[in-house]
């Protein structure tokens, strides 16, 4: 784009989790993912309990306590507005005007498909139509980013989220939040989504993330909406890490070569990142280039937010590494 959550329980969750990982791991040493059969994705996880012991609350998803004790260090991050969260000690690692006001831009997009996941399972066949198609998506914004998708094609949900994943499709995201409910109906859950993750600083008027005074969200709702992800719609975790997808042409669709553009999970390229499990990036004018990043090492899962950077790849590596050079205390 332009710059416009007793035992059987836990060992349920616990095999979802490991074999989701395995899942994305996969796709990372292959250099990609090819679409298969289709099959039904697992019902979204719990919601998220509204406190812990490390003192984030309902309102506050991520406590600030371990940041208030340690020195936060000047680290070379670019970022008008940046957050590093540690998922799993639920605390704010690093920020800069983390509560902010921003421009999400295609980071809405976080937003749009936890919506989507909540009102249909992945393999839930969508019809692409005249309003949504890559030409209306064009005439909307006119360098913004596509899927390529054409009115009429029929995809399944998960296809459009590699599409809206993958290459930040509008195309995907205009069809994921109108072809399962109604738009207006679809806009209305995703701000009820924001507000069930005390998401606080956001507040959402499409389901593609350009540009509009309605828009807006900060760093540290992002993370949360990230860690969101990470933790309970593993699915989407995998899917954004590919580092690319095809999707074969079929009788109602034609093919589809994705590539990422987040340059985290793909090998060999100078900005690789060890244990990078995916996300997004994102741009339009007034939100400047942006990207949420997550990453896992040593049992320890790390979000990273950066919004309005000159160079979002290196500022999410240098908080990244720095987030693994701390041991905030765990719940």
């Amino acid at each position: 784009m332009r710059r416009s959550s007793v035992e059987v329980v836990l060992v349920t969750g616990l095999l979802a989790l490991v074999v989701a990982g395995l899942t994305g791991l996969t796709g990372l040493l292959s250099g990609g993912i090819h679409l298969g059969p289709r099959v039904a994705s697992a019902a979204p996880a719990a919601r998220p309990r509204t406190a812990s012991p490390s003192g984030a609350t309902a309102s506050a998803p991520f406590a600030t306590g371990w940041l208030s004790g340690h020195r936060q260090p000047a680290l070379p991050v670019d970022g008008h507005a940046d957050a590093l969260v540690d998922v799993d000690a639920h605390q704010v690692l690093w920020q800069r005007s983390m509560h902010a006001s921003r421009a999400p831009a295609s980071l809405a997009k976080l937003v749009t498909a936890m919506v989507a996941a909540d009102l249909a399972p992945l393999d839930r066949e969508v019809t692409v139509t005249a309003q949504t198609d890559a030409d209306a998506a064009r005439r909307v914004e006119p360098a913004s980013t596509i899927m390529g998708l054409s009115a009429g094609e029929v995809l399944t949900v998960r296809e459009l989220m590699y599409g809206l994943f993958l290459r930040s499709g509008n195309d995907a995201a205009e069809t994921l939040g109108s072809g399962i409910v109604s738009r207006d109906q679809f806009v209305q859950q995703m701000n009820q989504k924001a507000a069930a993750l005390h998401m606080g600083d956001s507040h959402f008027t499409t389901p593609v993330g350009l540009d509009d005074a309605g828009m807006r969200t900060s760093a540290y709702d992002l993370a949360v909406a990230a860690a969101t992800i990470a933790t309970r719609y593993p699915a989407l975790l995998a899917i954004s890490g590919a580092p690319s997808a095809t999707i074969p042409q079929t009788a109602a669709h034609k093919g589809f070569d994705l590539v990422n553009y987040n340059k985290l999970v793909i090998p060999g390229n100078q900005y690789t990142y060890q244990g990078a499990t995916g996300m997004k990036t994102a741009f339009t004018d007034d939100a400047g280039p942006c990207m949420v990043a997550t990453a896992s090492r040593g049992g320890r899962r790390l979000v990273a937010v950066v919004l309005d950077s000159t160079n979002f790849f290196a500022d999410a590596t240098r908080l990244l590494d720095y987030g693994y050079s701390v041991s905030p205390a765990s719940r």
